[in-house]
């Protein structure tokens, strides 16, 4: 009963931080931040390498937690049976909670979400928007580089005041080009964490389906976070690559187009004689 009362408790706090006591409070935030950034004076950065560091929440580990323990106080308190009516009545999601050993599984949610093909597109596509402005400053930079080197081989045939003009227009432009590059880089960013978000609650939310019809009582995050979360498990515990293709199967999006590979340059071939 006590288990129950716990569980119920803990469900409570999770669904309303705020009414919760504060040593006993769970913080859910609402935020995804994501730590994508632009690439400042290069066109690169289209890769599955700069999809990293997303942080998204983890109600789903805790809510697969609590129908545990609830299953638990259930079936210890199955001999009262007015008592657990009651029980059932107030906690109806704990009834639910799949008979016999309990059967863990673990998810990089992280991974799952970037993988997928719907997030892929997405991201192809949140790049694409911003390559105006990523050649934008690139070619600002390029040309500060420019000014700066012609300054530096011809500063000591400049009267003190050109050099001194010609130093202060570099100087406004590199101004100019970290406040664009902190602009885009802002801009950038919200949109990948929406941009995450949006693919994210849609897989979480695919993942609290699939868990109950394929027997699981508890799905934790293994993927990198700054708190471990998993420290082991077995492979065939591991259903990230299942859930990622369960959600590219309801999404309907197919598997980005690879671009295809650079033809190689022709081989120069000697003349004869030589």
């Amino acid at each position: 009963m006590f288990l129950l009362k716990f569980a119920s408790h803990l469900l409570s706090a999770l669904l309303d931080p705020e009414k919760a006591p504060p040593k006993e409070r769970v913080a859910v935030s609402q935020e995804k931040r994501g730590l994508f950034f632009f690439v400042r004076g290069s066109a690169a950065g289209r890769s599955q390498s700069q999809v990293e560091g997303v942080s998204y929440l983890m109600k789903h580990s805790y809510l697969f937690a609590i129908s545990l323990i609830a299953g638990g106080a259930l079936s210890a308190t199955a001999q009262a049976p007015a008592a657990a009516a009651a029980t059932a009545a107030a906690v109806p999601a704990a009834a639910t909670a799949p008979a016999g050993p309990p059967k863990v599984a673990v998810i990089a949610f992280q991974t799952a979400v970037s993988q997928t093909n719907e997030f892929q597109r997405n991201f192809a596509d949140l790049q694409k928007k911003f390559d105006p402005k990523r050649q934008q400053i690139k070619t600002l930079s390029d040309e500060i580089d420019s000014l700066t080197k012609q300054l530096q081989a011809q500063g000591d045939k400049l009267s003190d005041t050109e050099r001194a003009s010609r130093a202060k227009a570099i100087d406004d432009k590199k101004k100019q080009l970290q406040r664009t590059g902190e602009d885009a880089q802002n801009d950038f960013q919200q949109e990948m964490q929406q941009t995450f978000a949006g693919v994210a609650s849609k897989v979480d939310e695919l993942l609290n389906s699939y868990a109950p019809e394929h027997g699981y009582t508890l799905v934790l995050d293994g993927g990198q976070q700054e708190a471990a979360v998993v420290l082991y498990a077995t492979p065939n515990t591991d259903i990230t690559k299942a859930i990622i293709d369960a959600y590219n199967v309801k999404s309907g999006v197919p598997a980005p187009v690879a671009p295809p590979p650079s033809a190689p340059a022709p081989a120069t071939k000697t003349p004869p004689g030589k």
